[in-house]
């Protein structure tokens, strides 16, 4: 496809080259035949001949030339024969012209139905490739549409998955201020809101972005886990074990969110069971995201939604999918990377 985008390209942005071509092509019988016909005159007719010939050619250049300059201003005009026929009248039109200067001066045309033949090749010819760059542009503007069209599409699922995620954190967030608040800890309630305001400038900015550096993603993990601190007294820990050279690694904006929240939801976190999360890079350049399981006695009385929602948006963005292995010890979610 990017072949022929340039070959199309080459017509409207050199026309001059695609018309010395075509002049090539329509001359050719007279170039096959130029030392036959110069067989036939005397020598101090050679001269002559060779300079007709000149310009019989350098006009078959300008006429093509404005041909296709003429066709490439109507691209609004999609009947073939309508193009074919405004076509027909200007070469009509050059034709006379020339006829007219062969008239004037020496003419070496030897066989004039070989020149009209080559007028009526000449017309069909500047048709026919107006005609495909009319298509190819239509063509070109339709595809545009679809992709814009595709792209507002894609955008506003994405926003719709990502809205999902900040009614249930922003519920948990407000939990932890009013439990600081009967605490009365006036510092770590100003670092815990301080803390807060960094997580929600990202997510409200979130709607703005759909890929975002891995090194964004982390430090709103980082900055995260201060709110995690408080929540569960220290007893929920994260551990990052990613290279700062590969922190420029794409990711879908909001993707470590739902699957520490999934962690929360479906694990005992206690004095018994302490959570540390790990969250590093592999060999296939995917990021993993595991912890230990300590299923909680009763079912935790969620439906799957946020796993779920992460897999719909790296399907749109990436179009990739993640993999969740999980054994009796171990949960691991694996996200590709770009």
């Amino acid at each position: 496809m990017g072949s022929l985008d340039e070959k199309i390209s080459v017509v409207k942005a050199k026309p001059w080259l695609v018309s010395l071509v075509c002049a090539v092509f329509i001359a050719y019988p007279n170039l096959a035949w130029i030392f036959c016909d110069m067989s036939y005159l005397a020598p101090n007719d050679h001269q002559g001949f060779l300079l007709f010939f000149g310009f019989r050619f350098l006009y078959f250049w300008g006429l093509i030339w404005f041909l296709l300059k003429s066709n490439l201003r109507h691209e609004d005009c999609t009947s073939f024969f309508e193009r074919l026929l405004w076509n027909a009248l200007y070469v009509s039109g050059g034709f006379v012209v020339y006829k007219l200067i062969s008239f004037l001066t020496i003419s070496y045309d030897r066989f004039l139905s070989i020149i009209i033949f080559q007028f009526i090749v000449l017309a069909l010819l500047c048709t026919l490739i107006g005609y495909i760059q009319m298509l190819y542009h239509n063509q070109r503007e339709k595809d545009q549409l679809i992709e814009n069209l595709r792209v507002e599409n894609l955008q506003s699922r994405c926003d719709a998955l990502v809205n999902q995620i900040n009614p249930h954190f922003f519920f948990n967030s407000l939990n932890g201020i009013s439990s600081l608040i009967r605490k009365k800890n006036d510092e770590n309630t100003l670092l815990y809101v301080t803390k807060l305001s960094d997580i929600f400038r990202y997510i409200l900015q979130s709607d703005k972005k759909n890929l975002v550096p891995l090194s964004e993603e982390l430090a709103f993990i980082e900055a995260f886990q201060h709110v995690m601190v408080v929540r569960f007294a220290n007893k929920l820990t994260f551990t990052i074990e990613v290279p700062e050279d590969k922190r420029n690694l794409r990711i879908p904006v909001l993707s470590l969110l739902p699957l520490v929240e999934n962690v929360t939801v479906h694990n005992i976190i206690d004095s018994e069971h302490r959570m540390d999360i790990l969250i590093r890079l592999n060999e296939r350049m995917e990021l993993v995201v595991s912890n230990p399981i300590y299923p909680k006695l009763t079912l935790p009385d969620t439906n799957g939604t946020g796993l779920k929602n992460l897999e719909n948006r790296f399907l749109l963005l990436m179009n990739k999918q993640i993999r969740v292995e999980s054994d009796e010890d171990e949960f691991q979610v694996y996200l590709p990377l770009k």
